[in-house]
């Protein structure tokens, strides 16, 4: 079973992000997030660097997590549509199909329609 391994937000652009045990979820992204060029930018823990400024680190497979794209994933109670590969960083772009709360542990499924 995958899971929610970290959540992080960055408010502030070129600044150290905020490191999290929980967030909300909406429409534009995670609360206390800024806006950028997707409302969530996941990546698999086996591709995060050091430099990676995803706000959700999954415990999927990078092939599998890449393999989402045009799918949902779902994490703990939030259903993310994944859009498209990050464009310089690894990982995956998504919108919020459906808004949450998400946690550290939460189960994370790949490959999903829609909730």
């Amino acid at each position: 079973m995958a899971e929610l391994l970290e959540i992080h937000t960055y408010p502030v652009k070129g600044e150290p992000g905020r490191d999290l045990q929980d967030a909300v979820v909406a429409l534009e992204g995670l609360e206390g997030d800024r806006r950028k060029k997707a409302p969530v930018h996941v990546v698999a823990a086996g591709e995060r660097g050091t430099d990676t400024r995803a706000n959700l680190v999954v415990s999927l497979p990078p092939a599998e997590l890449a393999q989402a794209i045009g799918t949902h994933l779902r994490v703990g109670d939030v259903d993310l549509a994944v859009t498209g590969t990050a464009r310089d960083c690894p990982g995956v772009y998504a919108d919020v199909a459906a808004p949450g709360r998400v946690r550290v542990g939460d189960r994370v499924s790949a490959g999903q329609g829609p909730a």
